[in-house]
């Protein structure tokens, strides 16, 4: 949405990371669920991540993160499916009840967040499922 030339020609590694985030996590999903994901966000280049406030640390800069929604699915609830599901995520983020933010990477942490504004500063805080 800013044009930057980066964001369509993402390096191999951000495109093979694309690529494991489909295989493991969203085709999976799409899969289980029966019906369509939507994906409000994918890869970011560092240029377009900086222009949207995004974390210096965001996943979606390595093609390692998707923020996802599914229509009639609550966010808390694709949450539990994606765990329910033992989908291979690395995070899972309820951010806002707006999206959830999935990645997969070698780290495989299985961290399950909660994401609400204090302000203007975004607060992360363990989701119990």
């Amino acid at each position: 949405r800013h044009g930057f030339k980066e964001q369509f020609t993402p390096n191999e590694t951000v495109k093979a990371n694309l690529k494991l985030l489909c295989e493991n996590i969203l085709q999976p999903l799409r899969e289980k669920l029966g019906v369509k994901i939507q994906v409000t966000s994918g890869y970011r280049s560092k240029r377009t991540n900086n222009a949207i406030g995004g974390s210096e640390t965001s996943q979606h800069v390595e093609g390692q993160a998707a923020d996802i929604k599914v229509i009639g699915v609550t966010t808390i609830e694709l949450c539990r499916k994606i765990k329910e599901f033992d989908l291979p995520f690395d995070q899972l983020i309820e951010e806002f009840g707006q999206w959830v933010h999935v990645s997969f990477s070698p780290r495989n942490r299985r961290q399950i967040l909660q994401a609400t504004k204090k302000g203007r500063a975004t607060k992360y805080a363990p989701l119990n499922l």
